[in-house]
């Protein structure tokens, strides 16, 4: 792809003199838009190019230059206002068929394809060879898997290759070439393309029999370069290795001693526990260095230190300082550095020196010098991924659109006294803003309520500080009833002491089931008795029917279905309902000996028990009424909502480590030849892989390889794992699962739990803080994530972003 041309001039040009058009200095020429390489001048919206059309009259068939322009300014507004609203860079061509390209590459259809392409490539690997395609993975149980013909994976596989061919032209045209040089996860990403276009070259020539598929391992990286979050928190990741690998170097030197003293310890001929010791764990030194090093994780705890500890109890002393300083210091401490490095995450701060906290202490930079010691030479803190780096794209993107619509109100004018955008050319363009409709009619509402006159910088900007909140829909109002009687009813039933009731009605009827369950344990589920339980089970439902009844009559049912909990609580009781229907039109209604019986599609106790799980679900309408639950659930479901960053990255790991156990281990576990498995596994050692029946946890295929990995991941037992790869494919084996468990189980999860304490603290902390503030709020909106931090994060200033918008590649600002 030929250059792209470089600007004269920057956007947002500082000197003072020079020449150039007689123009307001700050204002953006639309018309100076970079053409696009190698497709001549720009066209404008009439199809001739821009020059032709700034000459043309109407009479000429074309539309007048000047309404060109203000056409191409409004859809560049539109378009650097949805940037902001994504979070996305501005830094991208800007001219009219780029601006129609850019729109319909961010099109909700087009990253719907787009998603499910990475999907479906990345689904391939449960159904290439070896297909997951059987109902059990256990070696002694598998039948022969459905393998696909060769041609059927590899043409899937070539479509979305395809796709993404086509996504990495789209991309690297829409922002340049000379950006997309500097663009290292473009450059990965057309490098990782090539490869598998190879690879499957490679595969189809040798009629899908090689050995092994390279462009398997290179699939998940098509997730990682799609999303932002991903690419943020892998370098987050990477920053914070230095650290980790301090603590990693500390593990391993009390590893390595703690295995020197162990094997000087037990090397004794003369005592026979001290010699079992020896022969079961300490028997040279790489078998000593793994039985301590799953000791470091617990998982062999008590039974490797009980030999010894039974002939004498001093030895507990050499085993109970091992686990203190590696499992309950070092480990934790590893824990704390990963949670102090991630604790700026949310709010974007990074401590780039030692001298500055880990928390961004001040929102204003004129402040830091507060927190500064006396004659210490420090450095900023960078602003580092997540909400600083996403307030500072969506400040960008607006002032962007600022100054693209305060042209369109310069070239209307002959000589502007001032700078300022026209408050309907911003209506015009917020229409055409891909935009949820509460969100417009807030930001609507706010600019009708300012007065006339063109909106200044400041009052542009403020009118985005909505999007910062979540509008809350107001409630419908509550139906009028004439009667006094109707009215003293609806609000009875309206207070939200009803709601209470309701709880505690299901917390009983959660009771009762406990309690069956505990009086039938040892009842046989075809002699049980369910007369009781079905008679309570009638009366609970009746309850629930009649709550959503009367909850209906004093809210309306618009008003009913405008409450998030009431919908939860309606949809099971009508499931509820049409179960128990079933069940007595089916069996008929209660009675003594009325016991289970299969004459439809499911038997009595079948239908019994789903009710009953419908009902233990049902309780969770309890939690909001909590105070300190609601406050755990929210955070749960803050997690859920900002894990799909994390959640890819753990996809990422599994599939990449699924692949290469596939390579390493598929049918290295092989089925005992006794079929009967009496007497394997009477003769087996005793925790043995064979003698707990592991035989499903294997790399025969792609899902039995991720439940094998989740099951090391857990690092329970995982030592019956490394024993059995080892005997059956050799000591090496160990280096992958040691791999895996630093992997997962020290780094993500250890992430994970720091993502947890960061979540809660900061709501706990800052529920008292906030809550007058939420309170000016609530009647027209609620917190997003971003408010709750809005204190500890820095508005980019006006040199900022002017500095910013002068490097912009394809716009430039007349002088």
């Amino acid at each position: 792809m030929a250059d792209t041309l470089e600007e004269s001039e920057p956007l947002l040009s500082r000197a003072r003199g020079g020449s150039g058009r007689d123009c307001p200095r700050g204002v953006l020429t639309c018309s100076s838009v970079q053409e696009s390489p190698g497709s001549g001048p720009v066209q404008s919206r009439s199809g001739a190019p821009a020059h032709q059309a700034a000459g043309s009259t109407p009479g000429q068939g074309h539309r007048p230059g000047a309404a060109a322009r203000r056409d191409l300014c409004l859809d560049q507004a539109v378009v650097l206002i949805e940037d902001a609203i994504q979070y996305r860079s501005i830094n991208h061509r800007m001219d009219a068929r780029s601006l129609w390209l850019y729109r319909w590459y961010y099109s909700s259809s087009s990253q719907w394809i787009l998603s499910f392409t990475i999907f479906l490539i990345l689904a391939l690997a449960f159904v290439e060879t070896p297909s997951s395609l059987t109902r059990t993975s256990d070696v002694r149980y598998r039948p022969a898997p459905w393998e696909p013909p060769c041609g059927l994976t590899e043409g899937v596989e070539a479509l979305c290759l395809l796709v993404f061919v086509a996504d990495v032209s789209v991309k690297s045209y829409l922002i340049g070439w000379a950006q997309f040089r500097r663009n290292p996860w473009l450059l990965a990403y057309l490098v990782v393309l090539v490869a598998s276009l190879l690879d499957w070259t490679v595969s189809l020539s040798l009629v899908c029999q090689e050995p092994l598929r390279v462009r398997r391992l290179l699939r998940p990286f098509f997730l990682m370069q799609n999303s932002s979050m991903m690419k943020k928190t892998l370098k987050c990741i990477r920053r914070s290795l230095p650290e980790m690998a301090s603590v990693g170097l500390l593990l391993a030197v009390h590893l390595c001693l703690f295995t020197v003293f162990g094997m000087l310890l037990f090397t004794g001929e003369k005592d026979a526990g001290q010699d079992r010791e020896r022969l079961t764990y300490f028997f040279n030194l790489p078998e000593a260095l793994t039985t301590l090093l799953v000791l470091l994780t617990t998982a062999n705890n008590p039974d490797v230190m009980i030999p010894v500890y039974s002939r004498n109890r001093a030895y507990a002393i050499f085993f109970i300082a091992f686990t203190l300083i590696g499992s309950l210091f070092l480990m934790n401490l590893m824990t704390a550095i990963i949670y102090n490095q991630f604790r700026g995450y949310l709010m974007g701060c990074w401590p780039h020196s030692h001298h500055w906290p880990l928390l961004c202490p001040t929102s204003s930079r004129g402040n830091r010098k507060e927190t500064e010691a006396p004659g210490a030479v420090t450095t900023p803190p960078t602003p580092h991924m997540s909400l600083q780096t996403s307030l500072l794209r969506r400040r960008l993107g607006t002032r962007a659109a600022y100054e693209v619509l305060s042209s369109v109100t310069a070239e209307g004018e002959a000589h502007p006294k001032r700078l300022g955008v026209k408050p309907e050319d911003f209506l015009q363009v917020l229409q055409k803003v891909q935009l949820d409709s509460d969100h417009k009619q807030a930001i609507t509402e706010k600019l009708h309520s300012r007065g006339d006159g063109l909106l200044s910088t400041d009052e542009f900007q403020k009118l985005f500080y909505e999007f910062d909140k979540r509008v809350i829909k107001e409630h419908p109002p509550r139906p009028e009833y004439q009667s006094p009687f109707l009215r003293s009813t609806q609000f009875l039933f309206g207070h939200h002491y009803f709601d209470y009731l309701g709880n505690l009605m299901a917390l009983g009827n959660l009771v009762t089931i406990c309690v069956f369950l505990v009086l039938d344990a040892h009842v046989l589920p075809k002699d049980r008795d369910d007369f009781v339980l079905g008679i309570l089970n009638c009366i609970f439902i009746l309850y629930y029917l009649l709550e959503m009844l009367l909850k209906v009559f004093s809210l309306g049912l618009q008003g009913y279905l405008s409450y998030s909990s009431n919908v939860f609580d309606g949809l099971l009781t009508i499931v509820l309902l049409v179960l128990e229907i079933s069940t007595l039109a089916e069996y008929g209604f209660p009675h003594r000996g009325w016991k289970p019986a299969t004459l439809g599609l499911l038997s009595l106790w079948d239908m019994t028990r789903l009710v009953n799980v419908l009902i233990v679900f049902r309780f969770l309408r309890i939690i909001p009424s909590m105070q300190l639950m609601s406050l755990v659930a929210s955070t749960i479901l803050d997690l859920i909502k900002n894990m799909r960053a994390f959640g890819g990255i753990l996809v990422v790991i599994y599939y990449v480590f699924a692949i290469i156990g596939i390579s390493l281990f598929q049918g290295v576990i092989v089925a005992p030849r006794n079929s009967s498995l009496a007497s394997v596994n009477g003769s087996a050692p005793c925790g043995s892989f064979e003698q707990l029946e592991y035989w499903p946890n294997n790399f025969d295929d792609f899902a039995a390889a991720l439940v094998t990995l989740w099951d090391v991941m857990i690092v329970n037992n995982w030592q019956v794992f490394l024993d059995a790869f080892r005997r059956y494919a050799g000591p090496w084996s160990e280096v992958y699962f040691v791999l895996w468990w630093l992997v997962s189980s020290v780094i993500w999860v250890n992430l994970f739990l720091a993502l947890i304490l960061e979540n809660f603290l900061h709501k706990w902390d800052r529920r008292s803080h906030l809550q007058s503030f939420t309170q000016e709020l609530e009647d027209t909106s609620e917190m997003t994530q971003e408010l709750p931090f809005r204190d500890v994060l820095e508005e980019p200033t006006e040199e900022e972003l002017v500095e910013k918008l002068s490097r912009h590649p394809h716009l430039q600002l007349c002088r």
